[in-house]
């Protein structure tokens, strides 16, 4: 077996490159290692939730996942492609810590947002690396492109066929006062984002809960936001709602505490000729039920 060669690279300095990821528009199936920082979630032998690799040791993920959830239950698989079979680039871990956010409201889905430490610390090769996160003071307008990723189901009440390879689509950001019109005034607050056609047919779906949803800028990928929650999947003038992780920077640093991930501001101002700032902050530590979300397809 030939072995990925190990990255002995910092997660500030590696974060959101893919270099096995040569996507442009479209597509089902993922290529192996298009998507390293993308987790799977298990608890009882099976998939439940997404979640993305923030650096060698820590995952974020959606609170919604992890109601009554005991960091004892869970199994974290990384450089994951199928959920059957053999993944000859995988490696898996156990959970010690799980962080909820204090202030997720479960009503309302706000504050959706969550923080899984491994049992050991995960190496770095092209199929396991961490994604960079969007700073405090990103941008990401209406019409961002914007990959969303999971092992959910293909439509509402479908699941993914055997093997169960990941999925990957395409989706433009949705500004929030045309979400919040087409999905219910007030539902979609400032910490969230959405994004979706207006005539469906692309989204996340349930079994994709936790998963990343990230915008390229110049080579690096940057996380924008977390499959929360929405109305049915890929519906039309129905877009998906994300957890905007922009505006949980300080609550990620604050929590780890050190090692921490690479925050990048995103913008589409931003000139790809200048180098991206990644920063590093000062050292300091539910399944929303099927008939929201969690989830993708085409």
């Amino acid at each position: 077996m030939v072995r990925a060669p190990l990255i002995l690279q910092t997660s500030t300095s590696i974060c959101g490159q893919a270099p096995l990821n040569t996507r442009i528009v479209g597509g089902v199936n993922a290529p192996d290692g298009s998507w390293p920082w993308q987790v799977s979630l298990h608890r009882s032998g099976y998939h439940f939730c997404g979640g993305s690799l923030i650096n060698n040791e820590w995952v974020l993920t959606a609170a919604h996942c992890l109601p009554g959830v005991s960091a004892s239950s869970l199994r974290v698989y990384l450089g994951r492609r199928t959920q059957q079979g053999v993944n000859a680039n995988e490696i898996s871990r156990n959970v010690t810590t799980i962080i909820v956010h204090t202030s997720y409201d479960r009503n309302t889905n706000n504050n959706d947002i969550a923080l899984l430490r491994l049992s050991s610390a995960v190496t770095f090769n092209n199929y396991i690396r961490p994604v960079c996160l969007a700073a405090q003071n990103s941008v990401f307008p209406s019409g961002t492109s914007s990959w969303i990723t999971g092992w959910g189901d293909v439509q509402s009440g479908v699941s993914l066929p055997s093997p169960g390879i990941l999925q990957e689509t395409m989706v433009p950001v949705v500004d929030n006062v045309q979400c919040n019109t087409l999905l219910g005034s007030g539902s979609v607050t400032s910490n969230m984002m959405c994004a979706g056609l207006t005539q469906g047919g692309k989204d996340t779906c349930q079994g994709d809960s936790g998963g990343p949803m990230v915008s390229q800028q110049c080579t690096v990928w940057v996380q924008s936001g977390i499959t929360s929650w929405g109305h049915g999947c890929a519906d039309p003038n129905s877009p998906g709602v994300y957890t905007s992780v922009s505006r949980y920077q300080s609550w990620i640093t604050n929590n780890i505490g050190q090692n921490l991930p690479g925050f990048v501001t995103f913008s589409p101002s931003n000139s790809c000729s200048a180098s991206l700032s990644k920063t590093l902050s000062q050292t300091p530590t539910h399944i929303l039920y099927p008939i929201n979300r969690g989830y993708l397809f085409d």
